[in-house]
């Protein structure tokens, strides 16, 4: 299964922008697409062209910003909400939560934690303990599902790859980084912040493994020969296999093919 997860960003020639996302998808090998950021009905429409199956919460405004795609059927979803704690902040209106979706015999969850507005990670930051509350209620979501059961966490989790409170989300989750040790930010860096962390993370267990890299780095033209990003952050996209005694994949045949 190819799938990718991207933040596209809530701000700034939102419909163009997606409608230029949503051509690079529909030309796209991806099986499977979880975006964040994406906040209203209307601007999933425009991002479903080449895709016969979503899942979005929400008649008008999207609960969490969040939208899955697949071009295979998806088996059942639901929405589940973070709590609103922690400083009062514009972003509640989102109603943060995770998207959790089945598709074939895999579980996808979609997530978008909270932002850490101070840029402090240390465990007693007012932001990093609403980021563990937030993460303690996915930690809850996934021990109601088999561990054995072939499952993917993605999304825009609003922590370094080396936040503590990642590690121990990992740990307690029996989650696998995907992209362990990759370096590179997943934040686009600006002039402002030339050294931003990796935001975005696909983390995975029970029984399959995924080759992940960046993608959507690039600008795109858009009409009228403007040319812009398509988001401040990059997408990761992934190959994710199931694993046998011999790390032998039926599902792939090769490394991640990048659009």
């Amino acid at each position: 299964m190819r799938l990718l997860t991207f933040n596209a960003l809530i701000r700034g020639d939102v419909r163009a922008r997606l409608r230029a996302l949503a051509e690079i998808l529909r030309e796209s090998d991806f099986d499977v697409v979880c975006l964040q950021e994406v906040m209203y009905r209307s601007h999933a429409n425009l991002l479903r062209r080449g895709f016969a199956h979503s899942a979005c919460a929400g008649s008008v405004v999207l609960k969490g910003g969040l939208v899955l795609l697949s071009r295979r059927p998806i088996k059942r979803w639901r929405f589940v909400r973070f709590p609103m704690t922690g400083p009062v902040r514009p972003e509640f209106l989102m109603r943060k939560g995770a998207l959790v979706a089945e598709i074939d015999e895999l579980v996808i969850v979609n997530t978008h934690l909270s932002a850490n507005r101070d840029d402090d990670w240390s465990p007693d930051n007012r932001y990093a303990l609403v980021e563990r509350a937030e993460l303690d209620v996915l930690a809850r979501l996934l021990a109601g599902i088999d561990k054995d059961r072939p499952l993917v966490v993605t999304g825009d989790l609003n922590l370094p790859r080396d936040a503590s409170a990642l590690a121990d989300f990992r740990t307690a989750a029996g989650l696998a980084d995907a992209m362990a040790g990759d370096r590179r930010p997943t934040y686009r860096p600006t002039p402002q912040w030339p050294h931003p962390p990796a935001f975005d993370h696909l983390l995975v267990r029970g029984g399959i493994t995924a080759h992940a890299d960046l993608v959507l780095c690039d600008e795109v033209t858009l009409p009228g020969g403007r040319r812009v990003y398509l988001s401040d952050h990059y997408g990761v996209a992934a190959d994710i296999r199931p694993r046998d005694e011999f790390g032998f994949s039926p599902w792939t045949d090769g490394p991640p093919r990048i659009p």
